[in-house]
């Protein structure tokens, strides 16, 4: 008797365990909504056959207007943390700015632009993982992009000297 119940319960828990990814809990609840201020930007990847090869560069900034000539950047930086209770990552931007760049000064008839301007820094990448959404947390005020960057599967031998 008793071993037929440890073993329902083992038919029980591999049933659960292999339930289609609809049916399972939607891991965006994880997440909590944006704070009072702030915007929370979602992206699902879409499944690949090698995700190991692929990384997901984050671009936050905002579309200001400047010059033509000069090259802008946002101070501040992306920050990783992990959602309390569920383990699963985060992203998060508490501050866009000051607007900083170079000093070249553009013609006094030079018209002005609207254009998108991202933090300043190294780019930042992240795993590729279609399995959970990425979640980035910013000012209301800034927009989040990205980027999908692809690895060859063969890599290439690099000379001695």
């Amino acid at each position: 008797m008793k071993r037929a119940a440890h073993l329902l319960l083992l038919i029980a828990a591999l049933t659960a365990a292999s339930a289609p990814a609809a049916e399972r809990k939607d891991p965006l609840e994880a997440y909590p909504p944006a704070a009072e201020g702030m915007s929370r930007y979602v992206l699902q990847l879409p499944p690949e056959d090698d995700e190991s090869r692929l990384r997901v560069e984050l671009i936050v900034g905002k579309t200001v207007e400047t010059d033509k000539i000069n090259r802008y950047f946002f101070g501040g930086k992306i920050e990783r943390s992990t959602v309390e209770g569920w383990g699963y990552p985060r992203y998060d931007v508490e501050e866009l700015g000051p607007l900083a760049g170079t000093l070249m000064a553009p013609p006094s008839d030079a018209p002005k632009v609207e254009r998108f301007i991202a933090l300043g820094g190294e780019p930042y990448l992240i795993r590729y993982n279609s399995k959970l959404p990425v979640v980035v947390y910013v000012p209301e005020d800034a927009e989040v992009r990205y980027r999908i960057w692809r690895a060859p599967a063969d890599a290439t031998a690099m000379p001695q000297g």
